[in-house]
């Protein structure tokens, strides 16, 4: 476990309260996250899911994804995943692809409702990733 500083905890509430309004009538893996650009905005997702499952969009795109719509493409700092369980979340694999895209060196905060936290970097998560750089031959 790791201890956040003040704003990393902000990051945490709004991903919880995006978690709050996740949609996960099949799964009931409610997830939520928040990512943060360097310029302090905050941009909140949560999983969507659909009766074909293959349609269904995880809280961390979806926030990725609403901060792209807002404007915010690039310099994220910090994104945060909140999930109700004992254990610790980790982004999925399509997940970290799409913030390799996006946010190359963003800090990864992991934590739960019940106060688990962990801080890692997507480096970490996606070693020898495959982006934009890799396509310049």
């Amino acid at each position: 476990m790791s201890e956040l500083g003040p704003a990393d905890e902000q990051l945490v509430k709004v991903a919880a309260l995006a978690r709050a309004r996740a949609y996960a009538p099949y799964s009931k893996y409610r997830v939520g996250a928040a990512i943060r650009t360097k310029r302090n905005k905050i941009h909140s997702g949560a999983n969507v899911e659909n009766a074909s499952y293959g349609m269904t969009v995880c809280a961390e795109r979806c926030a990725v994804f609403a901060a792209v719509a807002a404007g915010d493409v690039k310099d994220y700092d910090t994104i945060a995943i909140v999930i109700d369980d004992t254990r610790l979340p980790s982004p999925c694999g399509a997940c970290r692809q799409v913030l390799h895209e996006f946010a190359p060196g963003v800090r990864v905060v992991l934590a739960t409702t019940g106060g688990l936290r962990k801080t890692t970097t997507l480096a970490e998560l996606l070693p020898d990733a495959f982006g934009p750089e890799s396509l310049r031959g």
